[in-house]
């Protein structure tokens, strides 16, 4: 069919619905909810059979629902409505949930009902339950829908029927505004305050004051061991995270985004205050100045790497079982700042000398690594200068784990991946994704950014010349399944995330156990060292940063100017002709 998918922006959700639908032969084209007009002229454009609707912040125009049939996908159980649905079932601790695609109507979630899915849920942020579960469930009752849609012969159920009928029905419920998210410090536990925090990661956060400042918090972690001092009270930190003190015990807090109209002098005074003010940042990064009187908490010694006893935050850990080594790291959205890549680098250097012949990088739960960190670079005295150092750290692991020639290395991807991230995986001997990821191998979004990451010697061996090429000038997002019919991919593991981990276990395990492994790492050692002779790994390097180069210093201004709109979240004002396919030039009006 012709499926039109109307959205706010090209989200994960979104996209993991565009890889799942286009995967069926369907023909899509996307547009932005700009203004009733342009969607409208999009609908008229590309005359579709079904519009789909996976993320939309307003609703949808009758002029277009009341003559096409309009499914939209709702992150709530049968019979919720309103906006703030997840935020809801999150704040109060719902134990089950789900996903509603129902039909646009004049009301508002009050649609007929075409599919759903319900889902358990679990302590964890709102962006991580609506990358897995929300996402999951999405995707399954979405093409549930389009599959009863295209039968032509199923009638979709009246919201009010199919909530009589329901396990959990939901109810209509307001925005979820500050003052309900607002936390107590001084009467609030440790998990009121988890919840809470939970319910507003990833947007919009937490309104709270941190050092006398207003701000948005995000990213909370619970701690099991460090405590004391005054509720609310700030009582240590450790690298990108500070650790606040709660009636009954404490809670680590990595991101905040100071209020934009705190300190307006200070604003105008300095660029990198200015930026601090308006986007979300690791909280040791906004109140450095003030941290320097509170006491640091490190990981101790060697023993930092390994996984801590009782809860903490902790974004690289290690784990060893038997012959195989697991290296996680867990960064926030996947971005990989200067320090983190450094940090990173020593601990996989510091992995090399464990007593194993199989090292497994985990990357997070959420994301294994989408590139350097936009949002530091961004707030930096010199965005160009960070740009260029960001990207010479994240070479420098690059290069480290493909020099590695005394174990087997293998890159798991649990989560999703993106931009130079892809590359760095694709450093490992053998890139394993889990069924359901998303994969964006590219770099073109971000204004024309050329890349880096050993990309020009580690893709074409993969995927040949005219692969790498076409890979490169793609801006779609790739599945797994895609991925490995291209080359780039080498296994696609179980969906499910605890089984993928068990499945990535047990064949780590097998490698490291098989009799030929030892002539493997010969074969591979050779093959680098044929390499090397053939064109040396610091020309890939001095190639590609030269072009980087004039991205970062160079006349053209096109990577600091998508990068500003991506940190600070500007508002779309067109659909990139990419996913609008509606509108090429071979499209036109119906007369």
């Amino acid at each position: 069919m012709r499926i039109l998918l109307l959205c706010h922006s090209f989200n994960s959700l979104s996209q993991r619905l565009y890889s799942e639908l286009a995967a069926r032969g369907h023909q899509l084209s996307v547009e932005f909810d700009i203004a009733d007009s342009v969607a409208e002229e999009a609908v008229a454009l590309f005359r579709p059979e079904l519009i789909v609707a996976p993320y939309l912040r307003r609703a949808i125009p009758a002029s277009i629902w009341e003559q096409h049939c309009c499914l939209i996908v709702h992150p709530g159980i049968v019979g919720d409505r309103g906006p703030s649905a997840l935020d809801w079932a999150i704040q109060e601790g719902e134990q089950a949930w789900g996903v509603t695609v129902l039909q646009a109507t004049g009301e508002l979630d009050g649609g007929p009902i075409w599919a759903s899915e319900n889902f358990p849920m679990r302590v964890a942020r709102k962006s991580s339950l609506y990358r897995h579960e929300v996402t999951e469930a999405a995707s399954c009752a979405v093409l549930r829908a389009v599959e009863r849609f295209a039968s032509g012969s199923f009638v979709p159920v009246p919201v009010d029927a199919a909530d009589a009928s329901a396990r959990i029905r939901g109810c209509a419920r307001p925005l979820l505004r500050q003052s309900d998210r607002a936390i107590d410090w001084q009467h609030d536990d440790s998990a009121t305050i988890l919840a809470r925090l939970n319910a507003a990661d990833g947007f919009p956060g937490v309104a709270d004051r941190l050092f006398g400042e207003p701000c948005r918090l995000f990213d909370a972690w619970p701690e099991d061991r460090l405590r004391g001092g005054a509720p609310g009270e700030v009582i240590a930190w450790r690298e990108t995270a500070i650790l606040r003190a709660t009636v009954d015990g404490a809670l680590w807090i990595g991101h905040v985004r100071r209020e934009e109209e705190a300190n307006a002098a200070a604003r105008a005074d300095a660029r990198s205050e200015a930026n601090v003010r308006t986007f979300k940042l690791p909280a040791t990064q906004v109140f450095a100045t003030q941290l320097a009187s509170i006491p640091e908490a490190p990981l101790a010694g060697e023993t930092r790497y390994f996984a801590a006893v009782g809860r903490t935050w902790q974004d690289i850990r290690y784990e060893e079982a038997g012959s195989v080594g697991f290296l996680h790291f867990d960064f926030y959205n996947g971005a990989m700042s200067t320090r983190q890549c450094q940090r990173l680098l020593a601990a996989w250097q510091w992995a090399q000398q464990r007593p194993v012949s199989i090292i497994v990088l985990m990357g997070g739960r959420d994301f294994w690594s989408n590139g350097i960190h936009l949002h530091s670079i961004e707030a930096a005295e010199s965005p160009a200068d960070e740009s260029w150092a960001n990207i010479n750290a994240i070479d420098d692991l690059a290069e480290a784990i493909i020099r590695n020639e005394t174990q087997l290395t293998i890159a798991a991807l649990q989560g999703n991946c993106g931009a130079g991230g892809c590359f760095l995986a694709r450093a490992a001997d053998l890139v394993w994704a889990r069924t359901g990821v998303l994969l964006n191998p590219h770099y073109r979004n971000m204004g024309n950014l050329y890349g880096s990451e050993y990309w020009t010697y580690l893709l074409p061996a993969r995927v040949g010349v005219e692969g790498a090429q076409a890979m490169m000038r793609n801006r779609l997002p790739m599945s797994p399944a895609v991925g490995l019919a291209a080359g780039l991919v080498d296994a696609c593991l179980a969906g499910d995330l605890d089984a993928f981990r068990v499945d990535v276990a047990r064949r780590a395990a097998e490698l490291a156990a098989a009799p030929d492994l030892a002539a493997r790492l010969q074969e591979k050692g050779a093959q680098r060292h044929a390499d090397e002779a053939l064109k040396p790994l610091a020309s890939y390097r001095a190639a590609e940063l030269a072009e980087l180069q004039r991205n970062f210093y160079g006349f053209d201004p096109s990577y600091h100017v998508a990068r500003y709109h991506f940190v600070h979240k500007t508002p779309a004002s067109w659909t990139p002709r990419h996913l609008a396919i509606h509108r090429d030039l071979g499209w036109s009006l119906p007369q």
